[in-house]
C-alpha cells in the first residue's frame, strides 16, 4: 500500500533545500552589509580631529586653532 509521500521522493529534499539556501544567502548579505557599515564609520575623522591635526602641523595659529575649536564644541 502507497500513501502520499512515496512520490515525492527527491522533490520533497529540494522543498526544505531552496528556502534554506534563499534564508542563508539573505542573512549572509545583510551580515556583509552591516559589517561594511560599521567598519566606514570607525573610519571618519570628527572636524575636531581635523582641526588638531591641522594646528599639529603647523597649518594654523594657536590663535586661529582655538577660535575654531570653540566654535566646534558649541
Amino acid at each position: 500500500m502507497h500513501n502520499q509521500f512515496d512520490y515525492m521522493g527527491p522533490n520533497m529534499f529540494l522543498m526544505f533545500l531552496i528556502p534554506l539556501v534563499i534564508l542563508l544567502v539573505v542573512g549572509l548579505s545583510i551580515y556583509m552589509i552591516n559589517k561594511n557599515n560599521n567598519e566606514n564609520r570607525g573610519d571618519k575623522e570628527t572636524a575636531l580631529d581635523i582641526l588638531d591635526k591641522r594646528y599639529a602641523n603647523g597649518e594654523i595659529d594657536e590663535e586661529e586653532y582655538l577660535k575654531k575649536k570653540k566654535i566646534l564644541k558649541n
